[in-house]
């Protein structure tokens, strides 16, 4: 189809196509224009990776537009967010807005309003309709990319339960869901009402097969040569091979400290094919790593990558995943070793990919189990790169020749699995069902299992009952917990339902904190009443009797009393933390940590003899540890060595908790527990990475925790000080930064932030605590060690 020839949408798309070198499209792209995408028609694509799905979705939005409606693209990590917002923003020449919606699930997103096209991760629509955002109500086209994924039991339920309300909210709304590899996209059609157009065909081939021995056994029976030299391992012959072709290779392996192996391994496979211009570049990205953080992780990437080689994975920071995909798109970085998150969706395509490891360590199952089908062929579908590569080669690697049998019928062959609804699970069920009360889409039983018959669960559950069974049961649940009131099949959601839904919390999560909150209330008020019994005997002064009277008149305890390693623990041991793992050895280091500092903790510990509770009770302790070294200022590197973990974890734990105990301030003031004070000192502090002396010069933006400290150390101890402080003192604790300097004052309020003939104060001395700090210094308006923090 010439793009000429495109029904209902704007004037100018067809120039700017060809602007872009597209006089045709693709035919499956031809195909979902002919079912009527352009013109409000719901559809499924269930295309190949690289065979034009985002143009789709395009040209549903920009049609949706040009009719006078607003869109919404869907995804399913933030950073596909960012990427999908900077592909879209070049319409914005064509007068349209686009914005990007990511974080802060207590918004409603109102300054969304005026947008055209919005970028949004499934969490963040989900917080939007909860936070009854008002121009969802305008929406007339939704696209979600990666549909498949309602097939996580993470964030599946999230995608489904959210395009159930944006399809109940706007009935006539069009609705494009993408996918590359779906096994039943017929049903998907059916559950959304729409056309289905399924196609295998790709602008490049892709060739899929196993290397075993020394030869490559491909899909079509063909064998190729492809010898493995001395002592290196097969993936380094695929990977040399792809070289000598000059090709780029994307490498799949099962964990984290595998990639970082390969990586570092695969290094010395890579370097004798770089060019002395290519070196040089390589330098100066190694450069740009080492500066993201200051972590042994950070160090090996860095080192990988002067060699051409990287690893990717979620331990990364982002900082270190963006220099990463950006190098290897440039061609630059040769091979990427990666866990199969780079899989989902972000744009790093390669000439081959190989799937190295197949199985994986599954907790539930106690050892190693296959990867799906899907998965892998997620991974292989990264083969081939549309105009930089004639064609694209996916490898597994085998170990025996019964192995090579067992890959071709396992993956090769095979089609990739179904896609079945998660909603079922209780986690889900029970925030999903209390969001879905509180944001008025049900109010009652009746009208609840009403909605739930709209989602895919229904439309592929043929267990008679199984719905309503756990539908009651989360109803009970939340009204023992006050989330819900029931009168007769009538729902209400309470005053505290209502803020857990906008929190955005799992309802358990939300009643282990006020659990928390209200046991540190009642020991902390019992205290204080044995404390005044013991004095009863004794004189008591005036101004002490009535502090007593007053305490008791207002039920509050002394919110200095809470430790910020309490607060922290108490949030840990929520199901929306991700704890880190007692490692071996960390069993007795943790129960020592719990005898000595267990009254900082709020609630009753566990038996010993409750393994489960018990042990999940010191994987909280470990993550609350981390989270009070790092308020504490424990530098970075310690931090990873101490707790085995990567910088990007770092960041995750801390974004977490944060978020976490933003909503126990709230709920400690929903639940008058008097603790907002302590728990927001707590916040702020690991917001910044502070100890409690800088928490009001850390909160000036610009500031962050290094600065911060050198700023104290110079004499400037809060807010008000740094607003009045003199200007060389400034300038000298930050480093003769000026352009720094003078945005510190500015957004600190000082009357005339100007630094020009300011020279620093020469009797300000300020500890070099990091010999790259300068470099920190210029890269942004904050320099929290976690880089993009």
């Amino acid at each position: 189809m010439d793009v000429a020839d495109l029904p209902g949408v704007p004037d100018w798309l067809p120039d700017h196509l060809r602007a872009d070198g597209i006089e045709e499209l693709y035919p499956p792209q031809a195909e979902a224009v002919d079912v009527g995408v352009t013109e409000g028609q719901n559809l499924v694509a269930a295309i190949p990776t690289a065979s034009g799905k985002t143009l789709v979705a395009e040209l549903a939005m920009l049609s949706a537009v040009a009719r006078g409606g607003k869109a919404l693209y869907i995804v399913p990590l933030r950073a596909l967010a960012s990427e999908k917002q900077a592909e879209f923003e070049q319409f914005e020449q064509y007068g349209l807005d686009v914005g990007v919606s990511t974080g802060n699930y207590e918004s409603d997103g109102g300054w969304l309003g005026d947008t055209d096209i919005i970028v949004a991760t499934s969490e963040k629509v989900d917080s939007l309709v909860r936070n009854d955002a008002p121009w969802l109500e305008d929406l007339t086209c939704v696209v979600s990319d990666e549909v498949h994924l309602v097939d996580d039991g993470n964030r599946g339920p999230t995608l489904e339960v959210t395009l159930a309300k944006l399809r109940r909210l706007n009935p006539d709304l069009q609705t494009v869901a993408l996918s590359a590899t779906i096994g039943n996209a017929g049903e998907l059609a059916a559950w959304l009402d729409a056309e289905l157009v399924d196609s295998d065909w790709r602008p490049i081939e892709l060739r899929k097969g196993v290397h075993y021995g020394q030869a490559l056994h491909l899909e079509d029976g063909e064998q190729r040569r492809l010898a493995v030299q001395n002592n290196e391992k097969p993936t380094a012959a695929v990977v040399r091979d792809t070289l000598g072709d000059d090709g780029s290779t994307l490498v799949f392996v099962n964990s984290r400290r595998n990639a970082e192996a390969a990586a570092g391994r695969l290094g010395s496979t890579v370097r004798p094919h770089l060019t002395g211009e290519e070196r040089a570049q390589l330098a100066d990205v190694a450069d740009e790593i080492r500066d993201v953080s200051d972590t042994e992780t950070s160090d090996d990437l860095a080192d990988a990558v002067a060699d051409g080689a990287a690893f990717h994975h979620a331990g990364l920071a982002r900082g270190h995943r963006e220099l990463v995909e950006e190098a290897f798109r440039d061609r630059l970085v040769k091979v990427v070793c990666a866990t199969p998150t780079l899989a989902a969706g972000v744009n790093t395509p390669s000439r081959r990919v190989v799937v190295r490891d197949w199985r994986r360590y599954d907790g539930t199952a106690g050892g190693m189990q296959p990867l799906s089908v899907l998965e892998v062929h997620q991974m292989m579908g990264r083969a081939g790169r549309p105009g930089l590569d004639p064609y694209g080669e996916a490898v597994l690697v085998a170990n025996s020749h019964d192995e090579l049998d067992e890959l071709f019928e396992r993956y090769v062959w095979a089609d990739p699995e179904p896609v079945r609804s998660k909603l079922a699970a209780e986690p889900a069920m029970r925030t999903h069902i209390l969001a879905t009360v509180a944001s008025g889409f049900a109010r009652s039983r009746s009208g609840l299992l009403e909605f739930l018959e709209e989602t895919l669960y229904a439309s592929q559950t043929d267990e008679t009952g199984r719905l309503e069974r756990v539908v009651d049961n989360m109803l009970t649940y939340l009204e023992r917990n006050g989330f819900l009131e029931i009168d007769g099949g009538e729902l209400d959601a309470t005053s505290l339902g209502h803020t857990v839904s906008s929190l955005y919390l799992d309802p358990m999560s939300a009643a282990e904190i006020i659990d928390g909150l209200r046991d540190w209330q009642r020991s902390a008020t019992a205290a204080g009443a044995d404390a005044t019994e013991q004095t009863g005997g004794g004189f008591t002064t005036a101004s002490e009797l009535a502090e007593q009277q007053a305490e008791s008149a207002d039920g509050d305890a002394d919110p200095d009393d809470i430790s910020a390693l309490g607060l922290y623990h108490l949030v840990s041991r929520t199901p929306d933390m991700y704890q880190l793992y007692l490692r071996s050895g960390d069993r007795e280091e943790y129960e020592m940590e719990l005898y000595e500092r267990e009254d900082e903790l709020l609630g009753p510990t566990p038996s010993e003899f409750e393994d489960e509770r018990f042990e999940d009770w010191l994987s909280a302790l470990k993550t609350a540890r981390l989270l009070e070294d790092w308020a504490e200022e424990v530098d970075e590197e310690t931090i990873t060595e101490r707790y085995g973990v990567g910088p990007g974890d770092i960041r995750g734990k801390v974004e977490t908790a944060e978020w976490l105990l933003g909503a126990a301030e709230s709920l400690a003031s929903e639940v008058d527990s008097g603790a907002a004070r302590a728990v927001s000192e707590a916040r702020i502090r690991v917001e910044h990475g502070v100890r409690e002396e800088l928490v009001d010069l850390a909160g000036v933006r610009g500031v962050g925790r290094k600065r911060a400290r050198r700023l104290y150390e110079a004499g400037i101890t809060d807010r008000a000080e740094l607003r009045d402080a003199a200007k060389p003192v400034v300038l000298a604790a930050l480093r003769g930064r000026r352009k720094t300097a003078e945005n510190v004052l500015e957004n600190a309020g000082h009357r005339d932030p100007s630094m020009e003939g300011v020279e620093p104060d020469p009797d300000v001395d300020v500890a070099d605590d990091d010999p790259r700090d300068g470099a920190e210094d210029d890269a942004g308006d904050d320099q929290a060690s976690l880089g993009d923090f």
